[in-house]
């Protein structure tokens, strides 16, 4: 309560993140909250969408950076943008045409493993919840699976904001899909009973806005939408 009566941002926030999220965002969002609030000391846990959810409901979390939906009655949640899926195939494959929803579900596809929700938007992309694919490999991370992938072993899926960090040491081609396109949504929930929700959302708006350049620093409004290497 008294961290909640006060304008500016301190105290020691405890952010939760996804897998899949963390490693490409965390970097820019910590800085940037950080420099302009220098009386934070934040503090993040990395772990599954589920796990977070417990450990917000039991106070060990005060939020977390998520895909949406979460449909937690108990949860606000706020979007903070959007991303595409996109396709890592090894390195000769650079030119070919790009598979739809029907041709990927015959090749050998390279997921994480059960729990992550990129895979389970992955799978519903490819409607493999009643038709299993060829071949379904799963993998401990995005790292993993785009070096396997570089191994000539299958393909993946990757969400873009991961590609300049996995892709640079992997021989693999990485194309975009033609509408519609897989996708997801990321936001941030915490608590409908937190007294903090004033300042969670301030926090929400830093993280939307770090984001949002870090994707244009990557992804400028005239890079190109082909198959690249």
């Amino acid at each position: 309560m008294a961290r909640a009566s006060r304008d500016r941002l301190v105290g020691r926030p405890r952010i939760g993140v996804i897998p899949t999220i963390a490693p490409y965002l965390l970097p820019t969002i910590i800085g940037d909250l950080t420099r302009m609030h220098g009386g934070l000391d934040i503090h993040v846990r990395e772990s599954l969408t589920s796990r977070l959810i417990q450990e917000m409901a039991a106070g060990r979390l005060d939020m977390a950076i998520v895909a949406l939906p979460v449909s937690e009655p108990t949860l606000t949640e706020v979007a903070l943008f959007s991303e595409d899926f996109v396709l890592i195939r090894p390195g000769e494959d650079a030119g070919k045409p790009v598979p739809d929803r029907e041709a990927l579900r015959e090749m050998r596809l390279l997921l994480p493993e059960e729990g992550h929700c990129f895979r389970d938007q992955a799978l519903s992309f490819c409607n493999m919840h009643t038709r299993p694919s060829r071949e379904l490999l799963d993998g401990s991370s995005l790292s993993t699976l785009v070096q396997m992938v570089g191994a000539g072993i299958g393909v993946t899926l990757i969400p873009e904001m991961a590609v300049a960090v996995e892709t640079r040491s992997a021989p693999v081609s990485l194309s975009r899909f033609n509408s519609p396109k897989p996708s997801r949504t990321v936001g941030m929930i915490w608590r409908k009973t937190s007294p903090l929700a004033k300042q969670f959302t301030q926090i929400s708006e830093i993280v939307r806005q770090s984001a949002n350049v870090l994707h244009f620093q990557h992804y400028p409004a005239s890079s190109p939408c082909t198959p690249q290497s």
